[in-house]
């Protein structure tokens, strides 16, 4: 969970770093595709966490 904040955090950042500079549209990019891999793995883990519970 701490990795998945952190990462978030640094998406964020990267973001508005690259909305506020000129010229660092590159940085925004990363930021949005740092931010879409926080999601993707985040669901990812939360899906597999959520199959291996036996059925009662």
């Amino acid at each position: 969970m701490a990795l998945f904040l952190l990462l978030l955090l640094v998406a964020v950042v990267l973001g508005i770093i690259g909305v506020a500079a000129e010229g660092l549209g590159l940085l925004l990019a990363i930021g949005i595709v740092v931010f879409a891999a926080t999601v993707i793995s985040f669901a990812v883990r939360v899906l597999l966490r959520t199959r291996r519970r036996p059925v009662r």
